[in-house]
């Protein structure tokens, strides 16, 4: 891929990442008229294999983001579109930087159901019987605790991939081979339905007591070459603070606690009057432990306080169940 005059931001080109980019270069053109963008889509590993579990990609970040990183340092594009929550948190990305955090949309998780159902029947019933498919490990430990008489299923594919075999009744393919479902139900991220203009499907916003958001859920990173100053100064217009601040708040747990794509681990941070409230937890996978703590601190020391977080979920036991889910 040879490079041209444009200022090239690469992303994935599933719907909800497109629309996210749009959002991003849409930005930029405001900031900086005189320079042309082009969007560059990747297909990364993750998308190719609508079946296959993430660790076999090398989680998150080997099915999601690395080749996109790996086109960043070749020169192939100026900079990458990420959701934060796909960026992996343990590891370092040498030669890499963040250099701005969109404000933060929705960071809840909501619950679509397939239609036909009634959610009050479905779900006042302790969901009884009910289908519930997710990828997520986090959110298939709080439905065990939410909904102990539901059926957790495995569910890959985008947001609008899911709904669409969802409504069709369609079985999902699993790692080990064979088929389960079809699924009555989906958890998804709030921001991810609305981006794909599927907010109306939505029929449950689960609050934050009920089911704590993956870390960096609804925040937006735009990453380029650590040494590349000019992109980094473009991209700076982009920044939001507040999310900055809760990013690096909740994903310095996630890095204190050396999570991986197995590890049922939340994190979610707030700000207000000046404070910053972070609420962190770990869980095991059958939902029945659930170890958290919550910190407040000032946001000028998010680290700070994502460490202070961190450490007191280890001091309770949270090692135990992040190796009892990575074996």
């Amino acid at each position: 891929m040879s490079r041209g005059p444009a200022f090239r931001v690469g992303t994935r080109s599933s719907a909800m990442a497109l629309a996210q980019t749009e959002e991003v270069v849409r930005r930029l053109k405001s900031a900086w008229s005189d320079l042309p963008f082009e969007v560059v889509r990747f297909k990364p590993a993750g998308d190719r294999d609508q079946v296959g579990l993430l660790d076999r990609h090398g989680g998150k970040g080997g099915a999601f983001v690395a080749e996109i990183r790996a086109a960043m340092l070749a020169g192939d594009v100026e900079a990458a579109m990420h959701s934060l929550k796909d960026m992996p948190g343990d590891q370092e990305a040498q030669g890499l930087v963040i250099a701005a955090y969109l404000k933060r949309e929705a960071a809840a998780d909501a619950l679509v159901l397939r239609p036909g159902l009634d959610a009050h029947a479905a779900l006042s019933s302790r969901a009884a019987g009910l289908k519930i498919g997710t990828n997520s490990v986090r959110r298939a430990a709080s439905l065990k605790r939410l909904y102990p008489e539901a059926e957790i299923i495995h569910f890959r594919g985008a947001a609008d991939t899911r709904v669409k075999k969802l409504d069709e009744g369609a079985p999902q393919r699993l790692p080990e081979g064979g088929e389960v479902g079809p699924a009555d139900a989906l958890v998804l991220a709030k921001a991810g339905l609305e981006r794909v203009g599927l907010s109306s499907r939505i029929v449950h916003e689960f609050t934050v007591e009920e089911m704590l958001p993956a870390v960096g859920q609804g925040i937006v990173a735009v990453e380029c070459p650590e040494r590349a100053f000019e992109t980094r100064r473009r991209l700076a217009a982009l920044d939001d603070q507040d999310a900055r601040c809760a990013a690096l708040a909740e994903r310095e747990v996630l890095w204190l606690l050396n999570g991986h794509c197995n590890s049922p681990i939340a994190g979610h941070a707030t700000i207000a009057e000046g404070t910053l409230r972070l609420a962190a937890a770990v869980m095991s996978l059958d939902g029945r432990e659930m170890i958290a703590s919550e910190r407040t601190g000032p946001i000028e020391r998010p680290r700070e306080l994502g460490r202070a977080v961190g450490f007191d979920i280890l001091a309770k036991g949270a090692a135990r169940l992040i190796e009892a889910a990575r074996s």
